[in-house]
């Protein structure tokens, strides 16, 4: 592996997830959102949490009153952010301004225009006012005794446009006292080796300089690292890349990048172990789904599905993988499918606690799930079914009731006066010898077939009280069948600490959801959840 840049003594990791990872189309955060999201920033160890634009909107103004008062920060400093004074004013009385000072944070980060076509057309101010804009707002807010970051929009386009402007501008700032200039890429359009050009031409002007990139190329993650290798101090970004348009860049990506590539102790190991956690719980504080891909975080990062890849892995880990996946509070997992191998098998089983030395055995395994993907199934992302599979062919599974049977009636019903769809499902079982005869009715079939189930085997097991189905999804399996396709289902259900996922197939939608249902039932009684 070639040699990496050394760590600068002073290396700051600024989040803006609160700020411009809000702006992200679909999310909209509340005080109290921003507020627990601040909480977990600080958790793992980032330098800077960028809380909103106080003075802006009331919300971020809100935030501000009440973060001094119910966050306890230990790690990270909290930011306001804001934008150098208007045009033909001054920043002691520019009201903008005066909503930073009233935030009451020790850092302040302003925004300035860094592109000429952007102070003339967007401000419609000539470019020497834009200069004197940075220097009077950096000048006051330091003279405050606020520590001052200037962000320089678009200086990577502005940079090519008027190069002796850009660099002004970046002059202006530093002389004006502010600690770090980050150089944006704000319409994200820039490619490693321009950027680590511009930034080093830019350092000569002597100032700790900064960057935030944006992901429009696709580089975002990539041009970081480059500013970084031509020696800026500073990286701006959002938790899981959030942001407007493509987003921001990936803090969880870099950080991993930057502590296991590059050998750069921003973090202790047990915060890193905690990164995983932080990208899901700030993905579910913000109502996102979680990107299965994303590297390091992401719940297929670690994930194997060909033969050949578990072969190699069950001799050693690091064969198919580039790094250890507890580093960052991730797991390997071994995808089930028609592509598995004895190996994959046997490494699966070893992940859910049962053990298979026996070769012919496991290739039995191997074979049925082939068979069974061929009728339709997927154990890819059905752990909880593929165990109550392996359980079963080998004689370790003990049913935790017998069913009977099952029927539903879907219909329409009046009700005072106003009518309404309902369904009824009629369940029949066994449950530690005692026969259940019940009826749910619920709000469409599926609802009703689990009220149904739960009234059955609650007198033997009051714990399926807690059970609760979280996701629901239908696949068309052979489209060209019509309405006499086969279907396949998967549930996602919890108790609230554990959860798991089944599969159901079957020639209409409510076969295969009864036994993806029942095999949610099977598991977690068998589990003991």
């Amino acid at each position: 592996m070639p040699a990496m840049p050394v760590m600068p003594e002073r290396f700051h990791l600024y989040d803006t997830t609160l700020r411009d990872g809000a702006q992200q189309e679909g999310i909209q955060l509340s005080v109290e959102d921003k507020l627990r999201i601040a909480s977990i920033l600080d958790g793992l160890g980032v330098t800077f949490i960028e809380g909103g634009w106080p003075g802006a909107n009331p919300a971020d103004t809100e935030f501000f009153a009440r973060a001094h008062s119910e966050l306890q920060l230990r790690n990270a400093r909290l930011v306001a952010f804001g934008a150098t004074r208007k045009a033909g004013e001054k920043a002691a009385t520019d009201p903008q301004v005066a909503g930073l000072v009233a935030a009451d944070t020790e850092y302040i980060c302003l925004v300035a225009k860094s592109h000429d076509e952007h102070v003339t057309e967007a401000l419609r101010t000539t470019l020497d006012e834009n200069l004197a804009m940075i220097n009077d707002t950096v000048s006051y807010l330091t003279e405050l005794g606020k520590k001052v970051i200037v962000d320089c929009e678009h200086f990577f386009d502005g940079f090519w446009a008027n190069r002796s402007y850009a660099l002004e501008v970046v002059r202006t700032a530093a002389e004006a006292g502010a600690e770090i200039v980050v150089l944006c890429d704000t319409n994200g359009g820039m490619l490693p080796a321009a950027m680590s050009d511009i930034v080093s031409a830019t350092a000569s002007i002597g100032v700790d300089l900064g960057v935030h990139c944006h992901n429009d190329s696709g580089c975002a993650v990539a041009n970081t690292l480059a500013a970084v290798d031509a020696g800026v101090m500073h990286v701006q970004g959002t938790i899981n890349g959030y942001g407007e348009r493509t987003g921001n860049m990936d803090l969880t990506t870099l950080i991993a990048d930057l502590q296991l590539k590059y050998g750069w102790p921003l973090l202790s190991d047990a915060q890193l172990a905690e990164l995983t956690h932080t990208s899901h719980a700030i993905a579910d504080i913000a109502n996102q789904p979680h990107v299965t891909r994303q590297p390091y975080v992401g719940y297929s990062s670690f994930a194997h599905k060909a033969g050949l890849h578990a072969s190699a892995i069950k001799v050693n880990e690091d064969l198919y993988q580039h790094t250890r996946p507890e580093l960052v509070g991730n797991d390997m997992r071994m995808l089930i499918s028609n592509m598995s191998g004895r190996a994959s098998v046997q490494l699966k089983l070893g992940q859910l606690g049962l053990e298979m030395a026996d070769r012919d055995l496991a290739g039995k395994v191997t074979d049925l799930v082939k068979q069974r993907e061929a009728e339709g199934y997927s154990y890819e992302a059905a752990d909880a079914s593929f165990e109550l599979l392996v359980r079963q062919l080998t004689g370790q599974l003990d049913d935790p009731f017998e069913l009977i049977s099952w029927r539903v009636l879907t219909g329409e019903n009046v009700d005072e006066g106003q009518d309404y769809e309902s369904s009824e499902a009629t369940v029949k079982l066994i449950a530690k010898g005692q026969r259940q005869l019940v009826i749910g009715e619920g709000n469409g079939p599926v609802n009703a077939l689990g009220q149904g189930i739960v009234k059955a085997l609650t007198p033997a097991y009051p714990q399926v009280a807690d059970f609760e189905l979280v996701d629901y999804r239908v696949r068309i399996l052979d489209e060209g069948r019509g309405t006499d396709a086969t279907v396949r289902v998967l549930i996602d259900t919890t108790d609230g600490t554990h959860g798991w996922t089944t599969v159901g197939v079957g020639t209409n939608v409510i076969e295969a959801s009864w036994e993806a249902l029942a095999d949610a039932y099977v598991y977690g009684l068998v589990k003991g959840y």
